[in-house]
């Protein structure tokens, strides 16, 4: 073998192991969802009991008085007309969970209980039996339970700590599911995946990938995020087919030049995918401040006037000079980070030299501001 043959050998296997060192191939279920096979919310409006003086005041919440007296009549118990309750160990609260897909009944969900009204602490609380009702209205699963609230406070001669949040907790498995959702996923003859990202390079890998493992014909992809998959009508050989599709590997494409700014906070984050242009960029910092100065005019001994306080406002402008800065161009995400930090200026002034530089043409991304 000739020196330059096995010389373009090496390089070739270099550079199959560098690419292969860079790519980053993910499950389709990393990258897809089914269509259909989602979670659903669920609501309901409960009363939380046993509450060691930190419920709601009654008076200002009375639709918590108005629950306690529904609930005891619905258990057989009548209070006389007019009674006036004022009831320091109850709570109105909201229930919230997720029923997830293929749910079935007795199987256990975990719940929050938030407070309605001016509760102080959920803590050490019972939720009442409660109804879950899905978006029709139907009920699909009854929570009850003791509360798990992460937080503590205390109070006394005026002074109170709290220590997290007081009027919010779970119950692990407090819910019971009383009634299934059918999702009927792939009892037409087909499946539909949708991809997390819209993208049509990679709706074709998974498209190729699909038919290569699974047989030719057997995916189709309708746009850059849906790919149809045909399956087999029976369950179990469905049921496994799409557990095998799951579990094959795709490299996406390279996601798409982004820079996302935080307005509130000055956060930048930017992917890998971002690349500067040379430019030059000059950035003065401008600064104002204000003082209030306190003037004690006061009269002579026998001038029977009165001490008076005046107060005279100063504002003071200053803008630090900004020397010519060239910004060298940026093929990878060290060398934007680099040329950034050059410039010298803090988060939120960077803010406005990214927004400057994509007017400009210099900056290679799409610069999103939340």
């Amino acid at each position: 073998m000739t020196f330059p043959r096995m010389f373009s050998r090496i390089l070739v296997s270099v550079l199959l192991v560098l690419c292969g060192a860079t790519a980053h191939a993910e499950r389709i279920k990393d990258i897809a969802t089914l269509a259909g096979v989602r979670n659903n919310q669920l609501v309901g409006y409960g009363v939380v009991v046993g509450l060691d003086g930190t419920g709601d005041q009654t008076s200002q919440a009375p639709f918590t008085t108005q629950s306690l007296i529904n609930m005891l009549s619905n258990l057989g118990v009548q209070l006389p007309p007019g009674t006036n309750l004022q009831l320091k160990n109850i709570a109105a609260v909201m229930v919230t969970a997720q029923l997830p897909p293929f749910a079935q009944p007795g199987q256990p969900l975990d719940i929050t209980v938030s407070s309605l009204a001016n509760a102080k602490s959920l803590r050490g609380g019972t939720l009442v039996m409660t109804p879950l009702k899905g978006a029709d209205g139907q009920v699909y699963a009854i929570a009850q339970g003791n509360l798990v609230v992460g937080g503590a406070g205390g109070q006394g001669g005026g002074a109170s700590v709290t220590v997290n949040h007081l009027s919010a907790g779970r119950i692990p498995g407090g819910a019971t599911v009383e009634r299934a959702i059918d999702s009927g996923v792939g009892q037409q003859g087909f499946v539909t995946y949708e991809l997390g990202d819209s993208d049509f390079s990679t709706a074709q890998r998974v498209m190729d990938t699909i038919n290569r493992n699974m047989g030719d014909n057997t995916a189709h992809a309708l746009d850059g995020r849906r790919v149809q998959v045909k399956v087999p009508i029976g369950a179990p050989e469905r049921v496994a087919f799409l557990g095998r599709i799951d579990q094959l590997t795709v490299t996406p494409m390279q996601a798409a030049a982004r820079v996302i700014v935080n307005s509130r906070t000055g956060s930048v984050v930017m992917n890998q995918a971002v690349t500067l242009l040379e430019c030059a960029v000059a950035h003065g910092n401008l600064s104002v401040s204000v003082g209030v100065e306190q003037n004690v005019s006061q009269p002579n001994a026998l001038s029977q006037g009165q001490t008076a306080v005046t107060q005279r406002g100063q504002v003071d402008v200053r803008q630090d000079p900004g020397s010519l800065i060239r910004v060298n161009a940026g093929t990878n995400l060290a060398d934007v980070v680099k040329a950034l930090n050059a410039v010298g200026a803090n988060p939120m002034d960077l803010i406005s030299i990214l927004q400057a530089m994509k007017s400009a043409g210099a900056l290679r991304a799409e610069l999103e501001v939340i």
